[in-house]
């Protein structure tokens, strides 16, 4: 048959305004333009190295064992076991691994699933901005409308009177990240008993997104919502085994929340991914019988810093603090007069590095002379990319 006669008209097509506006990521585009450029690619967040071996050898043997064939929606019992192990010894709070804790597609379907769940058409959701960039078209995706408020320029702190100024009685969540995505600052004690007292007169759901949960550098301790009985009874906490063990390909994260939510959440997640592949899950829970990975992660990720910012140092940038995640931002406005999205794709093309822009971070592309690193690669592949940046 030669496809090129099928000449048929196509339908008329009206896409959901929430679509429509959406084009393709700027982690997309700026790691296309790194390969074509063969540049340096420090701007999507992703590890260039392997993860431990132990980990793929259990999930060969998960699946030599037979174990490919559908698991419970939730997810298997004893990894939801492992992971409500893990929340009680980090964090003190008890999860029951049957009806509190579901195993996702990633954080990313956690945090999609979570708004459908619970937004009503025309609920409000708080997101604080910079925000990562799948947020507001998920709350949009699930019928909801997205009120932003911006982090403190500068410092990237949350602004509590702010927040409190947009809580209205149609707000029904508040989407919160730290360590935070992108400007790798972390939320202290202090912080999240402000957000709980905060809260604690409403009837608002908290969305925490802790996927770098073990990536909190210079002996201060991840808050999680967990810890807080205020925010943990309203919460649904997200986090993310790609990050946490170096395989963000595998798609796999889980949520905790309590029992009430956790109900309402699996009645989505059952019809948007059912359930997550079966070997994986069970070589996850047999990886996690041993703490050190996580537990080390962030000794091994603030090496990975250091590095990185005594490279940056001999630069004419100036640092911004990275007290969490991968993440190293940098202010721009001693190195050039472009704006942030312009001088990104001038130093891909140009000096062969990538980075990100904060502005794809701002519903209206705030410029603050700010662009993003990622550090999670190997010192090979950051030294390469110092080497080049050192030039400037």
């Amino acid at each position: 048959m030669d496809l090129s006669t099928n000449t048929a008209p196509a339908p008329a097509f009206r896409p959901k305004p929430c679509l429509a506006r959406i084009g393709t990521t700027i982690f997309t585009v700026m790691s296309a333009l790194a390969a074509e450029h063969k540049a340096v690619n420090l701007g999507q967040g992703f590890p260039d190295f392997a993860c431990d071996p132990a980990l793929v050898d259990a999930v060969t043997a998960a699946m030599q064992a037979g174990h490919n064939q559908y698991p419970p929606m939730p997810g298997v019992p004893v990894l939801r076991q492992a992971i409500a192990s893990k929340i009680a010894a980090l964090h003190q709070r008890a999860y029951h691994p049957d009806s509190e804790i579901t195993v996702t597609a990633g954080a990313t379907q956690g945090i999609l699933t979570a708004l459908l769940a619970i937004v009503h058409p025309g609920d409000e959701v708080i997101v604080l901005e910079p925000c990562y960039d799948s947020y507001v078209p998920n709350i949009e995706l699930a019928g909801g409308v997205a009120v932003r408020v911006p982090l403190t320029p500068g410092t990237f702190r949350p602004d509590f009177a702010k927040i409190a100024a947009v809580l209205t009685p149609r707000t029904r969540a508040l989407l919160i990240n730290s360590p935070h995505n992108p400007s790798a600052t972390v939320w202290s004690e202090a912080d999240m008993l402000a957000l709980q007292d905060l809260l604690s007169p409403t009837n608002v759901l908290l969305i925490s997104d802790e996927v770098y949960e073990h990536m909190v550098f210079d002996g201060q301790q991840h808050q999680s919502a967990a810890r807080f009985a205020g925010l943990a009874a309203r919460a649904f906490i997200v986090s993310s085994f790609g990050k946490t063990y170096h395989v963000t390909g595998w798609k796999v994260g889980y949520v905790a929340a309590p029992a009430f939510l956790t109900a309402e959440f699996r009645k989505v997640h059952q019809f948007n991914v059912f359930t997550v592949n079966t070997p994986v899950q069970y070589g996850l829970a047999q990886y996690m019988q041993n703490p050190a990975p996580y537990l080390e992660l962030p000794a091994f990720y603030q090496r990975k810093r250091n590095l990185f910012r005594a490279g940056l140092e001999k630069t004419r940038f100036k640092l911004l603090p990275s007290q969490g995640s991968y993440f190293q931002c940098v202010d721009i406005s001693e190195v050039s007069d472009l704006g942030e999205a312009d001088f990104c794709k001038w130093l891909t093309s140009e000096v062969g590095v990538a980075a990100i822009p904060l502005s794809a971070f701002y519903g209206d592309g705030f410029d603050q002379r700010v662009v993003r690193f990622c550090f999670a690669k190997q010192d090979a592949t950051l030294l390469a990319a110092l080497e080049r940046l050192q030039k400037l």
